[in-house]
């Protein structure tokens, strides 16, 4: 019988992971097409709501009493997610799903450059050229200019700028902040302003197919949540955390096999810059970290002279 590692059953839990969000992506933009975009996303936040209540519960991880500094950080991330919800949804529903999940592979770029901006973190020479590298992949994507550009399109990149700043906010949280509380917080946010558009607007029943695709969607991003949890328990950050990129591979499918669309040669060039930048930023970042670990754990060499000898 072979034995997984740690590393490749957090891989793959982070596949699934992916997948699950993804999924969940593709029900909503088909939901979009026929029902009001802010009665769906205030269902589907009731039921992923619920779902955190129940889970935060189960994992002991249902804690008010945090500390003030922490809140002010908890209500930037769940603003920011609230805020990058609407666009990211709005993106969804008007542009191919693949096109979209590509500019979002910019995270990890947006990301280590906001570590550098906000926290200091050294960034070096390679790292900042795979950044200015990565964002000309998105520039491809977007087609700023030409006639293949829509405000679409920045919508997806205000929402990978909304979604940098909601974990700039939580890398400021202490461990005093249970990370279930944290996400349900942000979900009573979303729902939040989703029922205040809904109230704007005029619903539509929710019926047969309809009706499957909006438990599908709830179902998803629970799955999603409960395999992201258990993908950042499970083997190293460094290489687990490549394996977001599944999503873009997933999404592709999706839009052939579902939406009968592929991105063009521009958008799959751009994509795949913006991956490749992005995994050798991620490396580079595991490998420094576990540089760092190994000289920390170095046993002290003492000259000679001093050792009594």
């Amino acid at each position: 019988m072979v034995t997984m590692s740690d590393n490749m059953r957090g891989a793959l839990l982070m596949v699934g992971c992916m997948t699950a969000f993804t999924l969940n992506d593709a029900c909503m933009k088909l939901l979009g097409a026929n029902l009001p975009l802010m009665q769906v996303l205030f269902l589907r936040g009731i039921a992923v709501t619920v779902f955190l209540v129940w889970l935060a519960h189960n994992q002991g991880q249902w804690i008010w009493r945090m500390p003030r500094r922490d809140w002010g950080w908890i209500l930037l991330r769940s603003a920011s997610e609230g805020a990058a919800v609407v666009f990211f949804m709005t993106a969804l529903i008007n542009m191919d799903i693949a096109d979209l999940s590509a500019i979002l592979q910019a995270l990890p770029l947006t990301v280590t450059l906001a570590g550098a901006l906000f926290f200091g973190e050294r960034v070096g020479w390679r790292r900042l050229a795979a950044i200015l590298i990565g964002f000309i992949g998105v520039l491809m994507i977007v087609k700023p200019g030409t006639e293949a550009f829509t405000i679409h399109a920045l919508y997806g990149v205000m929402t990978v700028i909304l979604v940098t700043i909601r974990d700039v906010a939580a890398r400021k949280l202490s461990k005093a902040a249970p990370s279930l509380m944290v996400s349900f917080v942000a979900s009573v946010f979303v729902t939040g302003v989703a029922g205040v558009g809904a109230v704007q607007e005029t619903w539509m029943p929710i019926t047969g197919v309809n009706l499957w695709l909006l438990f599908g969607a709830a179902s998803f991003v629970v799955w999603g949540y409960i395999l992201s949890v258990s993908s950042m328990r499970v083997g190293e950050i460094g290489f687990v955390a490549p394996f977001r990129y599944t999503s873009l591979v997933v999404a592709m499918i999706l839009g052939v096999v579902v939406f009968g669309t592929f991105p063009d040669a521009l958008t799959l060039l751009g994509a795949a810059i913006v991956v490749a930048t992005g995994l050798f930023t991620l490396l580079r970042e595991w490998q420094l970290r576990r540089a760092g670990r190994a000289k920390a754990t170095e046993p002290t060499t003492i000259p000679a002279r001093h050792r009594g000898l």
